[in-house]
């Protein structure tokens, strides 16, 4: 079709939280990147990661009338991704340079306002720290502000616009079982009757989400979190997690070796796995469990104006989002990008619509009050 694209070996995925003090495989250093990330899509309730990056030598205090733009990023072949797509074609439309920092960090999004100082105008965030961030009042309301010719059904967020998402969902080796594997999230913790060790991410959000959905908890009842009945799921399959991964190419690894039969990993890592391991891996998309990447401008930038140009332009370059998603692995929100995905690379997409209906979306407003919480009683969890 025109203007499609061919999926190129893109750069891996989200990384989480803090990592647990025992052997653990090492990252491929192909996704090195990722591996700062709590956010990129990792994303959820993590925020507090480079705070201390806020006295670097790089922070100066923003001019209004200056003809460039600020944008917070992960770095690496992901920013390069999102040039590619989006920032040397609003440079070139619009005149405006755009400078990047990274990495991702809403605590320097939340301090920038409180100082005057802005060291960036524009951030990515997860749907956790962007319901943090717009009851916080750190987001430019988009609200009438983007044509909305250009928008599609839930393209606002909590004053973010959700350009594109991701999938935690399982994989397994077939071979290890003969009746067939872990297809549901209660499949995947009854480790009685779907026997073999197991690699989890180490993050809270989403680890009790996959318990919740274990334990038999509606889809459209998850959020707010049921937090205690979560943790006594956890407890159910604490003993076979072999591994607590920390960044996708340790998930892909863990998996793709045969040293645990089944694993919850981002997607483009299942997939990965799947085409290098030399046993048959399935990958399941029934349950998996989706996390958005919103695109926010933080309030009280003198920049404001330019930040929200930058915002309606990702939304109404649709073939961008495309080769992004592409180039990623991400699936867009905006559905207009499959016409410009070849249909065998867009089925593989966490958003492609056969893939989506079987999917769940976490909810980050709903669990706002509970992030912090359920993120100390986790960590403390897993020391125990």
């Amino acid at each position: 079709m025109p203007g499609s694209l061919t999926a190129p070996d893109g750069p891996g995925r989200r990384a989480p939280g803090p990592r647990k003090e025992r052997p653990q495989k090492k990252p491929t250093g192909k996704e090195t990147h990722m591996t700062t990330l709590i956010t990129r899509r990792g994303l959820l309730g993590s925020g507090i990661a480079g705070a201390a990056l806020l006295s670097a030598p790089s922070l100066r205090r923003a001019g209004a009338d200056e003809n460039v733009l600020y944008v917070n990023t992960w770095g690496g072949g992901w920013e390069d991704a999102m040039r590619a797509a989006f920032f040397d074609a609003f440079t070139a439309k619009t005149g405006i340079e755009i400078r990047t920092v990274s990495p991702i960090s809403f605590a320097k999004l939340a301090t920038q306002k409180e100082t005057g100082t802005y060291e960036f105008d524009v951030t990515s965030l997860g749907v956790a720290d962007t319901g943090r961030a717009n009851r916080a009042g750190l987001l430019v309301p988009l609200e009438g502000r983007i044509d909305p010719g250009l928008l599609w059904d839930g393209a606002f967020y909590e004053n973010g616009l959700a350009l594109y998402g991701f999938a935690n969902q399982i994989a397994y080796h077939a071979d290890r079982f003969s009746a067939g594997g872990p297809d549901t999230w209660a499949k995947f913790f009854d480790t009685a009757a779907y026997p073999g060790d197991r690699s989890l991410q180490r993050h809270a959000v989403r680890v009790l989400t996959f318990a919740l959905l274990a334990d038999g908890v509606p889809v459209d009842q998850l959020f707010p979190m049921d937090v205690e009945r979560a943790f006594a799921k956890l407890e159910q399959i604490k003993p076979s997690v072999r591994v607590w991964w920390t960044a996708g190419p340790q998930a892909r690894q863990i998996l793709t070796d045969g040293e645990v039969a089944a694993a919850a990993l981002w997607d483009s890592d299942a997939s990965a796995a799947k085409a290098a391991s030399k046993d048959p891996v399935e990958i399941v998309w029934n349950e998996a469990v989706i996390d958005t990447a919103c695109w926010v401008a933080a309030a009280g930038s003198p920049r404001e104006a330019n930040a929200v140009r930058l915002l309606e332009f990702m939304a109404g370059n649709v073939e961008g989002l495309a080769q992004f998603c592409v180039a990623d692995q991400s699936g867009p929100m905006n559905p207009k990008a499959f016409d410009f995905i070849p249909q065998d690379v867009a089925q593989a997409m966490p958003t492609w619509p056969a893939n989506r209906e079987k999917a769940v979306f976490l909810d980050g407003a709903k669990i706002v009050d509970q992030i912090d919480d359920i993120n100390t009683r986790f960590e403390d969890w897993i020391a125990l």
